[in-house]
């Protein structure tokens, strides 16, 4: 069985890290992305850098989760 669970690598502020989610939460994010028309790493950074705690996965998730959160309530 196949995990959920996708392990990416990106550049965050000319870093390579490597970021593990979920599938779903990979296709928002490249869909964030391109509706802000930036890259995926360009996003991955500005959530890095605006993070006030947890670790960088958790941050993405919550994102990901709050910007479909606030389009369903519009």
């Amino acid at each position: 069985m196949k995990s959920p669970v996708v392990k990416r690598s990106v550049m965050v502020n000319g870093h390579k890290t490597s970021v593990s989610l979920e599938e779903g939460f990979w296709t928002g994010m490249k869909e964030i992305a391109a509706g802000r028309s930036m890259t995926l790493s360009e996003l991955v950074a500005e959530i890095d850098k605006n993070r006030q705690q947890g670790n960088l996965s958790s941050a993405l998730r919550l994102y990901v989760l709050e910007f479909y959160q606030k389009r369903s309530a519009n």
